[in-house]
């Protein structure tokens, strides 16, 4: 197998660019929701009340909630919209409005919304299991450094997809900012995802994109919330 660093030079001649976004393009939303400690219960409350709310909107695709493994208290809902109109509909639901007043009456920190379109997608079926382990990863880098930040995620998702133990890996860009990307990914089980750590193209790919990075490396494990 080809390594990360081994597919970034010719790659780049290319200069690949950002997808273009228009009113038809599926619109990826992670929202990241940090409660006081006394409040987790409540806010799963509140957030099983949203998910169920949400997916019965015209438009949606899924909305997934997993909570942080280390931090009980912080969550994030990560959503599909099938375009801009169905996203702009459920910013403006009533039980969208309601779900962030109650969640701003115990939060520790303001809701944090981040809208994506696709960039690397994976076409496998969903599938996860009791013990999966959900990693999402931000990845910043300064807007000169974003084409060869596209070059070597899409070789990660590439190869990542492909080691034992994973059931999902997404990379998503950000509309705001394209040089802003989220990796979500999912593991059959924390061993797996140990091992991929280990990986060569794993460290290949840490070591390429540490000099070029505006922000330190963000990764964090969580588990669903069913």
């Amino acid at each position: 197998m080809r390594s990360v660093l081994t597919l970034l030079t010719p790659l780049l001649m290319l200069g690949p660019a950002a997808p273009a976004q228009t009113a038809g393009a599926v619109f990826y939303v992670a929202a990241y929701i940090d409660v006081q400690v006394s409040s987790t219960n409540q806010v799963i409350a509140l957030i099983k009340q949203y998910r169920e709310a949400s997916r019965t909107e015209r438009g949606n695709s899924g909305v997934n909630v997993i909570q942080e493994t280390s931090r009980k208290n912080r969550f994030v809902i990560m959503e599909g919209w099938k375009d801009q109109s169905s996203f702009e509909a459920h910013e403006k639901a009533p039980h969208t409005a309601q779900f962030r007043a109650r969640i701003s009456a115990i939060h520790n920190s303001p809701n944090d919304q981040r809208v994506h379109h696709e960039f690397a997608i994976d076409l496998r079926p969903p599938a996860s299991g009791p013990d999966t382990l959900f990693v999402v990863t931000h990845v910043d880098v300064p807007p000169q450094r974003k084409d060869a930040t596209e070059v070597l995620l899409k070789a990660l998702a590439e190869e990542s997809r492909k080691d034992p133990g994973n059931v999902r890996y997404d990379v998503f860009q950000q509309n705001a900012g394209t040089n802003h990307f989220t990796i979500f990914a999912a593991w059959k089980d924390r061993n797996t995802f140990d091992s991929y750590a280990m990986q060569k193209h794993t460290r290949q790919f840490r070591e390429a994109l540490a000099p070029m990075l505006g922000a330190p490396y963000d990764e964090r494990l969580y588990n669903a919330l069913n």
